[in-house]
């Protein structure tokens, strides 16, 4: 992979269909992203959160605690909130969540990935959250779950590396009832001038060589910079999520556009 970005940082991936093939700046074919992808999260699974780190220089947790924040989860026993999250393995999210409702949520994590999957289940057991949080092995862009199952959808950081992002939203739109929300939070457009300058040179000068320190391997991270400056921007991303039948969508930049909560209603 190119070390030099190789992009317009004022413009982004107006064609939906381009991210299927697209991993990073290369182009792949049809039906190769997904395992290419997949790779890429078995290498970092064990040092998910510190991948995070370095992409955001720990922005991450204050972002993701607003994102829940926003939800505001109910504190019910009555009438429990289900909540599923897609792409989240290491549970961050959904532990999030249900420490927020004080342990009267039920959360679902969905991941592609085994390994995530391993490492978050390992990390509930431990926070003794294993009767709150099950871990189901699973694609987002065919859940394994029955319509209108869901109160809540949730995916941090994960829809960008997703090969059909309109399919992944017609599949939240489907398991969520009816009166349901969908969060995304995700890496996105700075709109804040200088800054994105400052952010681009971190992104590529210093990202890839700080993973290579590391891990051992910097092409991961890499791959997960370049994924950023593909990704349809603020604007685009809405009204992808409102084709996909969602009501009231609207988001909510972070840091200047480094990161945007997007939202959004099913009636």
């Amino acid at each position: 992979m190119a070390s030099e970005p190789r992009y317009n940082p004022r413009k982004s991936v107006t064609d939906p269909s381009e991210m299927a093939v697209s991993f990073g700046f290369s182009t792949v074919n049809e039906g190769q992203k997904q395992g290419l992808v997949d790779d890429v999260f078995h290498k970092v699974a064990s040092r998910y959160d510190l991948m995070n780190d370095l992409m955001s220089g720990g922005m991450h947790r204050l972002w993701k605690d607003a994102m829940v924040s926003s939800l505001n989860p109910p504190k019910s026993n009555s009438r429990p909130m289900h909540h599923l999250d897609v792409a989240g393995g290491t549970g961050d999210i959904a532990t999030r969540v249900v420490e927020r409702s004080q342990r009267t949520a039920q959360s679902t994590v969905c991941d592609i990935n085994g390994s995530m999957l391993a490492v978050g289940k390992d990390r509930a057991a431990k926070a003794g959250l294993g009767g709150h949080i099950e871990f189901v092995q699973g694609n987002a862009e065919d859940l394994p779950f029955p319509d209108s199952s869901f109160d809540v959808y949730t995916i941090a950081f994960g829809i960008r590396n997703v090969p059909k992002i309109a399919k992944a939203l017609s599949e939240a739109h489907r398991v969520l009832k009816r009166g349901g929300r969908f969060m995304c939070l995700e890496f996105s457009q700075v709109d804040v001038p200088a800054l994105d300058k400052v952010y681009d040179t971190f992104s590529f000068k210093i990202i890839p060589p700080m993973g290579k320190m590391v891990t051992g391997d910097p092409d991961p991270y890499q791959y997960l910079v370049e994924s950023i400056r593909k990704f349809p921007n603020q604007e685009r991303f809405k009204q992808m999520i409102e084709d996909a039948g969602f009501n009231r969508v609207s988001y909510r930049n972070y840091t200047g556009g480094i990161a945007a909560l997007h939202s959004g209603w099913k009636y």
